[in-house]
Formats: C-alpha cells, structure tokens, sequence
C-alpha cells in the first residue's frame, strides 16, 4: 500500500485517543465528495469518509444532509466498528499469538533503527508490540504515532453519520464486519506483514504533514489530490495492496449489488480513487455513478 491506503487502513481502528486540535474552517470548494449510485430498484447515494477528525470540522454541506434525510438506511464499511469493546476484544484475540519472536527481529536488519525510533518515537516499546503479530503491530505503532495528530475516531464522520441515522430511526448495516477487516491483515503471509511493519515505521515520521493534505484535500472534494497521495514513497507490496484494498473493494461492490432502494453508503475516500476502486467496480456491474458534489 502506499502513504493513503495505508492511512485509511489503520486509522480505521478505535486506538486513537480523543484529543482537541484546532478546527479548519467549513468547505469552500464544494465539500466533501457525494456520488448518487442508480441501478434498478436502487438510487441511493456513495459518499467518501475520513475517519478521524480534529475536534470541530464542519463537513455536513447542505447536499450531504439532503442525502441522508432522502436515504431510507446508512451503509458503513463495518457497522460493528463503532463497538468499541467488540472491535479491542476482536484484535486482541486476532492479533496476539504465542511465541513470536521479538519485533526487532522480525524486519530486515538495515531497518532496525527505523523501527526503533519509530517506536520510540510513538511512545511505545519494542518489548509490548512483540506480543502481537507483525501486522496487529504495525497497527498499534500507527495509532501511537497518530497521537500527536490530536485527531479522534469519535469526532470522524462515521459517528455523525450514525447519530443522524439513529435520530431518524432509520436502520445502519454494514459491507462486512471488524472480523473481516482484521481478518485481511490477520491471513497475510508473514513476509508481507514484516513489509508493512518496515514501511509503518517509515512514514510514522511524516504522518503529520500526510493528515494535513488529505483532510485538505477530503474538505475540498479533491479526488485528484488525494489519488496523487498514493503516487508518493514507497511502492505498493502487491499481497498487501490485494488483500487490505483489492479484494475488499470487490466484496464490497458484491454487496451493493442486490441493494433496493435508497441506501446512503460511506466509506472510506481511499477506497474511491486509484486502480480498482470501488466505483470502477460499480460501474462494470452496470450502476451508474454520477458526481453530485
């Protein structure tokens, strides 16, 4: 994966504490991206998500809000992501295994130091991330190293999403469940896993200006601007790449399918843009996606 597909893997995950930080101010170029998705029985509407904010965004332009009052459900990525308690105890269980050798030991030797100073530099320990798969490792790293963004799962667009919803007394599901999502990285090969461990603690130094061009570029509806995102660093480790976006977008575009009615679904923007994405995948089974903001 490159530096945004990896981002909006990881940032997925409840592990990043509430903190405030200084809101930018609402759109002013539009918003956020919104699709209408028609097929059949089925108009509903494609909305591209960020998943942590800082404290204070004002994303919900008026088509948005328009969307979700005309739409009979919301559809996330995982509806069971936001049980807090469910999702530690899935990546606990998922995660750990052991006998594992220590973390330093698991990434080629010219790469120590990056890991260690990665890790130092998060505020964690090489001794705690070795009790857990290089992968569930590699997650917990990112998390620590979002710290410093002071952004919060709570104040991302998914719980306002659900709140809306749930106010209306409108159903929420979701395209697959936080066992899947885990379940991507959890039955990666553990060469792959080392690879997104060493590329983890590569761009843990760069995070900060990283979530600064992305939240702008989300803000804007630049689809141009974050797809040039995953042009940048390293290149992309094709079993990861596969499984963690490939293979999930696909999944996912085989649960749109038989939807009827009006569905308001969000997901992550990563998810939207780039080879394979979810709405190329939509457009190959006959939907037709059309840009609303």
């Amino acid at each position: 994966m490159r530096h945004f597909l990896q981002w909006i893997a990881l940032c997925a995950l409840v592990l990043v504490a509430a903190c405030g930080r200084d809101a930018p101010p609402p759109p002013v170029q539009g918003g956020p991206a919104l699709w209408t998705v028609q097929r059949g029985a089925m108009k509903g509407w494609l909305f591209g998500t960020i998943h942590v904010l800082p404290k204070g965004v004002a994303w919900e332009t008026q088509p948005i809000r328009d969307a979700m009052a005309a739409a009979d459900r919301l559809v996330l990525e995982a509806a069971d992501l936001q049980d807090e308690q469910k999702t530690l105890a899935l990546f606990e269980s998922m995660g750990r295994s052991p006998d594992l050798p220590p973390l330093e030991q698991r990434v080629p030797a010219a790469e120590k130091a990056a890991l260690e100073k990665a890790v130092s530099d998060g505020g964690t320990s090489t001794q705690l991330l070795s009790a857990y798969e290089s992968w569930a490792a590699a997650m917990l790293l990112s998390a620590a190293s979002q710290q410093a963004l002071k952004v919060s799962q709570d104040d991302g667009v998914e719980p306002a999403l659900i709140a809306t919803f749930k106010d209306a007394r409108k159903p929420i599901g979701g395209l697959e469940t936080v066992e899947r999502q885990f379940g991507a990285f959890d039955t990666l090969p553990q060469a792959a896993q080392a690879r997104l461990l060493v590329q983890t603690a590569h761009e843990t130094k760069d995070m900060k200006a990283l979530y600064d061009r992305i939240l702008t570029a989300w803000l804007k509806g630049d689809m141009d601007a974050i797809a040039k995102e995953d042009e940048h660093g390293e290149q992309p480790d094709p079993v990861v790449e596969e499984a963690i976006l490939t293979a999930r977008n696909r999944d996912w575009a085989k649960a749109i399918e038989p939807m009827k009615g009006a569905p308001f679904i969000a997901v992550g923007a990563g998810h939207l843009t780039g080879r394979d994405n979810l709405i190329e995948l939509l457009k190959a089974r006959g939907f037709t996606v059309t840009r609303v903001q």
